[in-house]
């Protein structure tokens, strides 16, 4: 009898520990395994973003750029007027025309051309005599080829948001003057200043010295004949 309660005993204990699923031992072999929830990082509790999130946002708006249009007009065409004071004969109104081609920012070649028409002299208005020109002889006109330097470029400012591009320029040059029934050589220089209030015309003020032999009265000398004029020009 011990024998077979032996042999029981051993059977039940061998099920017990091949079957699965037993309930003696309060095991569920089909049971799935609970999840563990991650531990807590450091930055988790500071409040801070993790590594692998990015620190700046990329994405930028796309902005609508308008590009500057660039002139390359070099060449200048414009006109003047002003006084020229001819030595010994007064003071009258000169006109002109320029004509101009930019060789760089710094350097431009520039052509003119004016007409006046000369007074009397003093010898002519003290002494009463007969007049030493006619009035065809008293036409002056010149006609001269410069090279001009910007010497200060920059902007001249009226109120207080307008800025144009300005320059202060030196300019000489040669040429020649028809007065007094003769062509005379003539150098002229001076300096002027420019003003653009668009990117195609120009403001000018300009000072100029012409000088040139001459013996009108009978001894040869020379004479500086001075003149300042204001003046538009385009260019194109």
């Amino acid at each position: 009898m011990e024998v077979s309660r032996i042999r029981v005993l051993f059977l039940i204990a061998l099920c017990a520990s091949t079957l699965p699923g037993c309930a003696l031992f309060g095991r569920g072999g089909d049971a799935p395994p609970e999840a563990v929830a991650p531990a807590a990082t450091a930055s988790d509790a500071l409040g801070e973003p993790a590594a692998d999130s990015p620190i700046i946002d990329p994405r930028v708006e796309r902005r609508e750029i308008r590009r500057t249009r660039i002139d390359t007009e070099d060449f200048e065409l414009g006109a003047y007027v002003g006084i020229l004071s001819i030595e010994d004969f007064e003071s009258n109104a000169v006109y002109g025309a320029r004509l101009a081609y930019h060789l760089t920012e710094d350097f431009f070649l520039e052509g003119t051309v004016g007409h006046t028409q000369a007074g009397r002299t003093s010898y002519e208005n003290l002494s009463g005599s007969a007049d030493l020109l006619d009035d065809d002889d008293r036409d002056y006109t010149y006609y001269v080829l410069s090279m001009g330097w910007n010497a200060l470029p920059g902007e001249i400012f009226i109120g207080k948001n307008r800025a144009y591009n300005s320059a202060f320029y030196l300019i000489a040059g040669i040429g020649s003057t028809r007065f007094a029934g003769d062509d005379r050589f003539t150098v002229s220089g001076g300096f002027g200043y420019r003003v653009l209030p668009t990117d195609w015309l120009a403001v000018h003020f300009d000072v100029r010295d012409h000088v040139f032999d001459i013996d009108l009265l009978g001894k040869k000398k020379i004479v500086n004949n001075l003149e300042a004029h204001l003046g538009l020009s385009i260019f194109f």
